[in-house]
């Protein structure tokens, strides 16, 4: 595999989804190895990706031809983020969902880059903040978005199986 600097991001396309679907499974086995039953095979699921794909608001990494990462990147947020106390009052901001990668990328900035890219689609649409939850079993994920100088806010329940979901706001 080519070095990180080779990889692109860009609006992924309805022929993309069996790769995504791919890159998903290999996210979610290596998410369970490590005991992260935040993902399953019930979510991410081939209905909500091909969904994002319509809406057209769905970027996948890609390096050497091969899909490595993906996200959702729009203005919708969950009806329980409206029970945060959010510290951008302006109601102007985007939100992150599903950011996920195959396990053979993790730990090589991957990630961060997503992160870059979502947030500069955030700032060049005169958003004044950038939102996003991830599940309290995930230490990972949660210090990750710390170090990305997200700040976190309170919980939410996001699933009735599931624990709860911390929030997180970058106000930029």
């Amino acid at each position: 595999m080519q070095p990180i600097s080779s990889m692109r991001i860009t609006l992924a396309h309805p022929q993309d989804l069996d790769a995504i679907m791919e890159m998903y499974n290999s996210c979610v086995q290596g998410m369970l190895a490590l005991g992260i039953d935040q993902w399953d095979e019930s979510y991410p699921n081939r209905t909500i990706i091909e969904q994002d794909l319509k809406e057209g608001c769905y970027y996948i990494a890609i390096i050497e031809n091969e899909i490595v990462a993906g996200m959702r990147v729009d203005n919708i947020q969950d009806p329980t983020y409206l029970d945060i106390n959010w510290k951008d009052k302006t109601n102007n901001f985007m939100v992150v969902h599903r950011l996920g990668s195959k396990t053979k990328v993790w730990n090589k900035g991957i990630g961060k880059q997503m992160m870059d890219f979502a947030e500069n689609i955030a700032i060049e649409s005169g958003c004044s903040s950038f939102r996003l939850d991830t599940y309290s079993h995930n230490p990972k994920a949660m210090e990750f978005y710390k170090k990305l100088g997200y700040q976190q806010l309170g919980h939410i329940n996001l699933k009735p199986d599931k624990d709860i979901y911390y929030c997180f706001e970058k106000v930029f």
